[in-house]
């Protein structure tokens, strides 16, 4: 426990990347698994086709090799930067990698949740004069958000717990912290593993507990 006292403002500040990698790739995906929602349920094939392929690739892809790509392919390779700072721009090509593997699950939930909405409704958008991209983000999407809160609340504690794996793309966030204080403290193993995975949790059963919260009071009565 003296380690964690003693490294307590470093240990703060990889939670803190830990959040902010979360909170800015939870957006991320949010906006690109919507985007590959519509894609899904588009009435052009060749949308379809394209996010169908996206999707099953992403999902079946380890996400180490997604973020290996992103850090060493687009990174490294291509020589894309994002920022002068290297830090920074570490951060930002980790993000890249967990919000292109994480959209593909938030898809899939959108879509589980459109399937939830009788078609009905999306006809009588339809007779009322309502195109394809007013009937989903009037009428479908929103139902469809509310049906699969938990699912998404899922996704997003699943998200949290991997942005450990951000290490391949050099952000030192807290799985490394605990790695680079167990080489150094090697006779509190034990307290350092038990610290951090206690921050962990405190991350990510408010989020659980808050994603319930949101699932009891948004369901929609069928």
């Amino acid at each position: 426990m003296d380690a964690l006292l003693i490294e307590s403002d470093t240990v703060f500040a990889a939670f803190w990347m830990t959040v902010r990698l979360t909170a800015v790739s939870a957006l991320g995906s949010l906006v690109l698994g919507v985007l590959l929602t519509a894609m899904r349920v588009a009435p052009l094939a060749s949308l379809r086709g394209a996010a169908s392929v996206y999707v099953s690739v992403a999902r079946n892809t380890p996400l180490t090799l997604v973020l290996l790509f992103t850090g060493l392919g687009v990174g490294a390779n291509l020589g894309v930067e994002l920022s002068d700072d290297i830090a920074t721009n570490n951060f930002w090509l980790a993000v890249i990698g967990l919000t292109a593997y994480t959209s593909a699950f938030v898809c899939e939930a959108l879509r589980s949740g459109l399937n939830t909405v009788p078609v009905g409704q999306a006809e009588a958008a339809r007779s009322l004069g309502l195109g394809f991209v007013k009937t989903l983000g009037l009428i479908t999407l929103p139902q469809a958000f509310r049906s699969v809160v938990a699912p998404l609340g899922s996704i997003m504690i699943a998200l949290t717990k991997n942005t450990t794996i951000a290490l391949v793309v050099g952000v030192s966030e807290a799985s490394v912290r605990m790695r680079e204080m167990i080489e150094t403290y090697g006779d509190q193993v034990i307290e350092i593993f038990f610290g951090f995975a206690a921050g962990f949790v405190l991350l990510c059963l408010p989020m659980g507990l808050a994603f319930g919260w949101l699932s009891r009071r948004m369901a929609v009565a069928r």
